[in-house]
């Protein structure tokens, strides 16, 4: 029978890996991907099922009105033809109205990110979490102190990104240099083969020597194989075919602190298993997004110090 010494500490491992926080961010000041609500709902039930974790959110619910309308063209009429002036005034009328409304609902939209930022992502709130987690955001998003945080990985906590985390932070360098690359552009959404560059880590031992799958695969800069430790990555260009690195996924430990990246994610059918789209199809057979869950699964407990590699 165990001692009781060896049942404490048994307990005391199960309550600590029970207890693990994550912070999920989705908050977004650039492009907005469709898939976010998707990856929402994956992270927190790979959390649920495996125990691993418990989630909160930093997010934000866009407005409906986003972009600012176009201005009416007048038609060259409006001098001589009384009916087309008075259409034009109309349409000017209703141009200003929506515009107005545009305005006020993005000011209050930054707002409120600010505000849920300023919150969740605070030094005193970061505390209260063991790693955080950028899911698909993009753009330079209000943190309260972006140093702080950076400070706060290197500490000792997690950090996990997704697909756009690295089209996120272009104007702060530390962000860059502790993800290790900076998303540079993305051609059409192809099918692409990852090559299995660590089958001992836990984001990538479940996955073959070459898996091939269907996404908007980034290109990147601000990025050298040398600097990260590869996890996926591809031999040739995924638009040209030319033969070079390529990288996809990959791993660092930037102070005390633990990052890991993958820069799949961009479609649903990457997430979900049972997600189809209005036709009622998708690219990425189920299996493939199953292998995805496991795969940030995987990456997410190494950051949290929950898996480590052999």
């Amino acid at each position: 029978m165990p001692s009781a010494v060896a049942l404490f500490l048994l307990t005391a491992l199960a309550v600590s890996a029970a207890t693990q926080k994550v912070l999920v961010v989705t908050v977004t000041t650039g492009f907005r991907h469709s898939s976010i609500e998707v990856a929402e709902r994956i992270i927190a039930e790979l959390g649920e099922k495996s125990g691993a974790y418990t989630v909160e959110f930093a997010r934000v619910t866009p407005p409906k009105v986003m972009k600012e309308p176009r201005a009416p063209k007048a038609s060259g009429n409006e001098k001589r033809d009384a009916a087309a002036k008075q259409k034009h005034e109309a349409d000017l009328a209703k141009y200003e109205a929506v515009r107005a409304e545009s305005e006020a609902a993005l000011a209050k939209y930054a707002g409120e990110q600010k505000r849920v930022l300023a919150e969740k992502l605070s030094p005193a709130a970061l505390k209260n979490y063991d790693a955080v987690i950028f899911a698909n955001t993009t753009g330079d998003l209000p943190l309260p102190d972006p140093q702080a945080f950076i400070d706060w990985v290197k500490a000792g906590h997690g950090f996990c990104a997704m697909h756009s985390g690295s089209d996120t932070f272009h104007k702060f360098s530390p962000y860059i240099e502790m993800l290790g690359g900076e998303f540079k552009s993305h051609g059409p959404q192809v099918t692409v083969t990852a090559i299995n560059k660590d089958p001992n880590h836990p984001a990538t031992r479940h996955l073959p020597a070459q898996w091939e799958l269907h996404d908007e695969i980034y290109e990147f800069k601000s990025h050298e194989p040398a600097n990260v430790n590869e996890l996926l990555s591809m031999d040739k260009h995924p638009q040209t075919k030319a033969p070079g690195y390529a990288g996809m996924s990959w791993y660092r430990t930037p102070g005390r602190g633990r990052v890991f990246y993958t820069s799949l994610g961009h479609r649903e059918d990457m997430w979900a298993p049972a997600w189809k789209d209005a036709k009622g199809e998708r690219k990425n057979p189920p299996a493939i997004a199953l292998a995805y869950q496991q795969h940030i699964l995987g990456g997410i407990q190494w950051a949290l110090g929950m898996e480590q590699k052999p």
